[in-house]
Parts: C-alpha cells; structure tokens; sequence
C-alpha cells in the first residue's frame, strides 16, 4: 500500500454482505457446510463470520436509514444473474467438492477440467455463487 500518511485504510479489514432471506437457514450453512466461525450476532437479523480470513456480514432485508438514503438491502432477485461471486482456490478441487457435497452443498456440475484448472460451482441457500478451484502448474 501507499505510504501511511495517504493510506485511508490503516489497520482496516474488508468485509462482505450478503442480504440473506432467512437467517436461521444461511447460518447453517455456512457454519455446517463451509465451516465458517461465528464473530458476532446481532438480534437475529445480522451475522458477522470469519471464513478463509476473510469477513462475511450476513444481513435479513432492510430499507434505507439516515446514512445510506434510498438504498434498499434485498436479496438476489435472479440467482441466474451474477453480479458478485467468491473464487476459493483450493488443494483438490475433486476432494473439496465432495467433502461439501457430503456436508449438504448443492453444486451446478461436478469438477470440470479446463486445462490447468478444475473447478466446480455451488450456491449458498439464498443463490450466492460460490466456485471452488484447483490450479494445476505446467
């Protein structure tokens, strides 16, 4: 990063949101599916994880509030329409995916080989694109 004096972003983290539809349902699976560890609750409409040193915020639906106006938190509307995904680059893409397939995850298709790469896709319950990849060196 830039130097410390231009560098808005000193000792910060970045985390994700994901507007989930039923809560209950979203914490299982990320808990019991991906193994995710729970940092925080708030009252049943928001969950923050940590998942691969990472920081997931799940959220139920909401409507604007004083700082962020006219801005609407909802789920995916068309989980066939991706606008954001997660890339986890895995060991063995053919052993990851089927420990979480054992686990409950639902994915499109098997492992599919494209060249250096096999990778496979899975959704979380409310359609959050998940893909799981394995890179082979040449």
């Amino acid at each position: 990063m830039r130097n410390n004096q231009n560098n808005p972003f000193e000792d910060s983290a970045l985390t994700t949101i994901l507007v989930v539809s039923e809560m209950a349902r979203s914490k299982a699976f990320y808990v019991d599916v991906l193994g995710a560890d729970i940092f925080r609750e708030y009252g049943g409409d928001s969950l923050v994880l940590e998942f691969l040193a990472n920081w997931i915020l799940l959220v139920t639906p909401g409507g604007p509030t004083a700082d962020k106006p006219n801005t609407h938190f909802v789920p995916i509307p068309d989980k066939d329409a991706v606008s954001h995904s997660y890339t986890i680059r895995v060991k063995d893409c053919v052993n990851s995916y089927e420990i979480l397939k054992n686990r409950g995850a639902e994915f499109l298709t098997p492992p599919v080989v494209n060249g250096a790469e096999t990778r496979c896709f899975f959704r979380d319950p409310d359609g959050h694109l998940f893909e799981i990849s394995e890179y082979h060196a040449s």
